[in-house]
């Protein structure tokens, strides 16, 4: 990954399999993390880091959640505009994958869009009853939730398209 390649993967593109996925939402004081199961289907909240942007202690902590729970694929949110457009804050969300990436090994560090993630983690947490301080310990969490499930779903897709046309022109699949 690049500072000259700025926008989100595609889900499914270069898909390492069946594994675990780490999402990742990067805020300027708090990072929130959610992880898949291995199949990968669902996304559930891990835990929320204080962003360390001297010492990089929470990137080093993200390298160990990676480590303990076998990810094979991490996905960090790109806070694109609404106009599609990166401003200030996708572009340290690029920099801070390129940092992740160098700590994680051969696992791939992928960004995917987040546009709209933390407020509808915001509404979701509002509508349950969570508000004040109690919301903002969880909404990074909640936002890496809605960041990673978005992603396995649009994964799932393409997944399922890929073996649709594998199905279609093989001559197991013809009658």
């Amino acid at each position: 990954m690049t500072q000259d390649s700025p926008t989100a993967h595609r889900p499914g593109q270069n898909d390492p399999g069946p594994g675990r996925r780490l999402g990742v939402d990067v805020g300027s004081v708090r990072v929130g993390v959610a992880l898949s199961d291995p199949a990968p289907v669902l996304a559930t909240p891990l835990v929320t880091l204080s962003r360390d942007e001297k010492a990089g202690s929470d990137l080093d902590q993200l390298a160990g959640l990676v480590a303990e729970h076998d990810v094979v694929e991490v996905v960090v949110g790109l806070p694109k505009t609404l106009a599609g457009r990166h401003g200030p804050a996708a572009i340290g969300a690029i920099a801070y994958a390129e940092q992740l990436a160098e700590r994680v090994g051969d696992v791939p560090v992928r960004l995917g869009d987040e546009r709209l993630t933390t407020v509808t983690a915001s509404r979701m947490l509002s509508q349950r009853g969570v508000r004040g301080k109690k919301q903002r310990a969880v909404v990074d969490q909640a936002a890496a939730v809605e960041i990673l499930q978005a992603w396995l779903d649009t994964r799932a897709a393409a997944v399922r398209r890929d073996n649709d046309r594998v199905g279609e022109s093989s001559p197991e699949g013809a009658e």
